[in-house]
């Protein structure tokens, strides 16, 4: 895999597992491969499509066969 997507999987679990746990050295190497506006685009296409998961869960719209995993709320 390239660097380039390996920096966009890397914000992206960050962004879905422990939001503000990118560390100094992770936001230069999202830097170094992408643009502000880039980066922009791909945290609030990722915070969208999370969200949207969630109210389809939350309104049982999932598939019946679709594999979930539980992620506690932070400070729950």
């Amino acid at each position: 895999m390239a660097a380039r997507e390996t920096a966009a999987l890397q914000l992206t679990d960050d962004l879905i597992g422990q939001p503000g746990s990118l560390s100094a050295e992770q936001v230069a190497n999202i830097r170094a491969h992408y643009s502000d506006a880039e980066i922009a685009e791909l945290a609030l296409g990722v915070g969208l499509f999370l969200g949207m998961s969630k109210v389809l869960i939350t309104l049982g719209l999932e598939p019946e066969d679709m594999v979930t995993t539980v992620v506690p709320t932070p400070g729950s």
